[in-house]
């Protein structure tokens, strides 16, 4: 069953007992967004292949100093994106980041619902995902964003909610020398309830940042695999997809007084080449071939258009020649033409 499904039709409400006074508070939980999840107009499935294009694209080192932030648009003022963790965690763990835990090998999903303006250049985004197989999560900290803030400014949150509140906090790279959309364009906070509750239980300053830091690895990461996958969906040719209706199924569920399930679009990664494979041996014998070893995707940006390089293997004549493995995705001239006007 899809996460989105879970999330939907969640009715438990998350009830804790706040310490320092002894009253119950209820928090905002997977419970509390049912109905905007069950009511978006626009929910994308990543299959395993997609989900992990999107992480080497995200997570490479060729992918750090990439400047994209005018390329990037939401599709849709509410929007759910969601995937297996398994592929997503393996890929985290390939790049140099910690394992998840029991996550990622019990089949867990993980997704996110993203409320857009119109224009989709700015809104919020909020996490979920499963523990086990009944708990759905929501992360108690939200993000936000606008991708067309200027470099020393400070994204600005969302229009009409909570007015006068805190700087976000900012998240970023320490590696990195150029561009980078998360620092500049991205903030987190504690939603509401989470922030009253949390300022309420008179932490000690090194307890407020433990949480913090730890709140903040649960949704930050989350933010270049869903740049790369907003990346792919704007490209001209975009991504292999299908409609999944479940009109039918949903007939049986009916008369078995089973909820529905939601509909939703399954995308799938672009078919790509195979790697070339066969003997080739040095006709002049002077120089030696190097060793197999292999190479890590990487992406370019020339305009409008983004040239990957996927991640292959090179050297040792036994495995033959390495042919191009570049693929290119190309823009609407329009987003070239916002380029050349802001530079």
């Amino acid at each position: 069953m899809n996460l989105a499904d879970r999330v939907a039709r969640c009715r438990k409400v998350l009830t804790v007992c706040e310490r320092s006074s002894g009253r119950a508070v209820t928090l905002s939980g997977a419970a509390t967004c049912a109905a905007q999840v069950a009511s978006c107009p626009v929910r994308f499935v990543l299959t395993d292949d997609l989900t992990r294009l999107c992480a080497e694209l995200a997570y490479s080192r060729g992918a750090r100093d990439l400047a994209c932030a005018d390329l990037l648009h939401v599709p849709a003022e509410s929007l759910w994106i969601e995937w297996c963790q398994a592929p997503w965690q393996s890929a985290l763990e390939e790049y140099g980041f910690p394992s998840g835990g029991d996550a990622s090998r019990c089949g867990g999903r993980r997704g996110v619902l993203i409320r857009s303006g119109p224009d989709g250049r700015r809104g919020t985004v909020r996490t979920f995902w499963t523990l086990g197989e009944k708990e759905v999560l929501a992360s108690s900290m939200e993000g936000y964003f606008d991708f067309d803030t200027a470099e020393g400014e400070e994204p600005e949150p969302p229009r009409g909610e909570r007015a006068g509140s805190a700087r976000g906090v900012r998240v970023h790279d320490g590696t990195h020398k150029h561009e980078d959309v998360l620092a500049r364009c991205f903030r987190f906070r504690y939603e509401r309830t989470w922030a009253d509750y949390y300022a309420a239980a008179a932490l000690s300053p090194a307890e407020s940042q433990a949480v913090l830091r730890h709140v903040l690895g649960t949704v930050a990461i989350d933010v270049p695999l869903l740049l790369a996958f907003l990346l792919l969906l704007a490209s001209r040719t975009s991504l292999p997809r299908q409609v999944r209706s479940f009109e039918r199924l949903n007939r049986a569920r009916h008369k078995g007084g089973r909820a529905p399930l939601l509909d939703c679009i399954e995308v799938r990664a672009p078919l790509l080449p195979e790697y070339g494979h066969g003997w080739r041996a040095n006709p002049h014998g002077a120089r030696r071939f190097p060793r197999l070893h292999h190479v890590r995707g990487h992406l370019v940006r020339r305009g409008s258009q983004l040239f990957w390089r996927i991640p292959h293997l090179r050297g040792s004549a036994r495995a033959g020649a390495v042919r191009n493995r570049t693929v290119i995705w190309t823009f609407d001239e329009a987003h070239a033409q916002r380029e050349r006007l802001s530079s």
